[in-house]
């Protein structure tokens, strides 16, 4: 996936600017594909250069005015074109996996202050996601009314972000088990 389709998609969820983009893909997007503030503004021009993306001024009272992106329909079309390219599943490439085969020539019991950083951090970041879960995905009323494929798309991709997170933990916990055996 390039860039480029992460902020189609964020555009057609809600067109912003710059500044906002970036503070979604710190908040939702970013967990599945980063980018800096600085790759996001210039994409955002190439974009906007070769039709992807057309923006306008918005006036703000008491700040400078900002620009605001939203989603043309050259970029409709280059979104819908990606997204019904096949592409391969991902490779893992994981250097904490690989330090954990390499400790075997080494000392085991060294790696456990690492493991345990990992853990905390994949421990931190399911909290994020179940409170995002909590706050964004309240359980939808059952009034017969069709389902929200934006709303229930969304929900689905950070249900597999809390499942991805559950199990590095349950990972993590069983590496600090074995670690702990030497």
């Amino acid at each position: 996936m390039a860039l480029e389709h992460a902020i189609l998609v964020s555009l057609l969820e809600q067109p912003g600017s710059g500044y906002e983009l970036a503070r979604r893909f710190e908040r939702s997007i970013g967990y599945f594909w980063t980018a800096t503030h600085q790759q996001i503004y210039r994409v955002l021009k190439r974009m906007e250069n070769d039709g992807w993306v057309a923006s306008r001024e918005v006036p703000q009272h008491g700040r400078p005015d900002k620009r605001e992106y939203s989603v043309a329909d050259l970029g409709h079309a280059a979104l819908s074109s990606w997204l019904h390219e096949p592409i391969e599943p991902e490779s893992v490439r994981h250097d904490l996996a690989v330090k954990i085969r390499g400790a075997a020539f080494d000392d085991p019991a060294g790696l456990v202050r690492e493991v345990e950083r990992h853990r905390q951090a994949h421990t931190d970041r399911l909290a994020h996601y179940l409170a995002g879960e909590e706050r964004d995905f309240p359980p939808a009323p059952d009034d017969g009314a069709p389902p929200d494929a934006e709303r229930e798309l969304q929900h689905v991709v950070l249900r597999g972000g809390i499942a991805y997170e559950r199990m590095m933990i349950a990972w993590l916990d069983d590496v600090l088990a074995t670690l702990h055996r030497f």
